[in-house]
C-alpha cells in the first residue's frame, strides 16, 4: 500500500461522504481507505451511508472499517440493551432511516435491517495498526499496551486520552470527539470535525499529513 486515507465520523452525512470521495486522489488498487467509525446516528441518511460504504468494499482493494460507539450502541439496542441510551444519542434518526419508530416493540428488530448491514456492523474492527500508526475510534488509555485496551476505552474514551502526551509508540489517528478543526499533536491526530453538527467531514491522507475536507 502506498497511501492511507482515513475518514472521520460520518454520522449519516451521505452527501458529505460522496463529495469527499470525489476530491481525494486515491488509488483503488494500492492505497488504503479507512473509516474511523460512527457511520450512523444523528444524520438523516445512515442507511444510505452504510450501503455506500459496503459498496466501496467491493470497489477498493483495501478498505478497513472500524467500530464506533454508535455502532456498538445500535447492536446493543437490537438486543434490547440500553435502549434509551441509544435513542438519546441520536439513534432514532437511524431507526427512521430503516423504517422503524422507536415506539415499535416487535422483536427481533433485526428484521428491519438487511443482513448485509447487520454483518457490516458485527464485523467492524476495534482498531487497526500499521507500521507507523494506530487507528481507533475514540483513543487509547495511556500506559496500557494495545492488546490490553478495553473495547469501552477504544470507542468511548475522551479526556484521559486527548489531554495526554503519552507516547503510544505510534501516532494514534482517532475520531469520536468533534472539534472545529483537526487536532494535530505529536502523539495523535483527531479527525472528527463535526460534519453532522454543521462542520466539515475530514479525510487525513498519510504519510503526507494532508487534510481533505468538504
Amino acid at each position: 500500500m502506498n497511501k492511507i486515507f482515513a475518514i472521520g465520523d460520518i454520522h449519516g452525512c451521505y452527501d458529505h461522504l460522496r463529495a469527499l470521495l470525489k476530491i481525494i486522489d486515491i488509488d483503488r488498487q494500492n492505497d488504503l481507505l479507512l473509516f474511523i467509525g460512527d457511520y450512523i446516528d444523528r444524520g438523516n441518511s445512515s442507511r444510505t451511508v452504510v450501503d455506500y460504504v459496503i459498496g466501496l468494499q467491493s470497489e477498493f482493494q483495501n478498505v478497513v472499517c472500524l467500530l464506533g460507539n454508535h455502532e456498538q450502541m445500535l447492536l446493543r439496542y437490537l438486543e434490547g440493551i440500553d435502549e434509551e441510551m441509544y435513542l438519546y444519542n441520536g439513534g432514532s434518526a437511524t431507526l427512521a432511516a430503516y423504517g422503524l419508530k422507536h415506539s415499535i416493540l416487535f422483536h427481533p428488530r433485526q428484521t428491519a435491517f438487511p443482513e448485509s448491514h447487520l454483518q457490516f456492523f458485527r464485523l467492524l474492527l476495534p482498531y487497526y495498526e500499521t507500521a507507523d500508526y494506530i487507528f481507533v475510534h475514540a483513543g487509547l488509555m495511556p500506559g496500557r499496551p494495545l492488546d490490553q485496551q478495553t473495547i469501552s476505552d477504544l470507542i468511548w474514551i475522551r479526556q484521559e486520552f486527548i489531554y495526554s502526551d503519552y507516547d503510544f509508540g505510534k501516532r494514534v489517528i482517532f475520531g469520536h470527539t468533534p472539534r472545529m478543526n483537526p487536532l494535530i499533536m505529536p502523539n495523535k491526530i483527531g479527525i472528527d470535525t463535526g460534519a453532522v453538527y454543521g462542520g466539515k467531514l475530514t479525510c487525513l491522507e498519510l504519510p503526507a499529513l494532508k487534510i481533505h475536507q468538504v
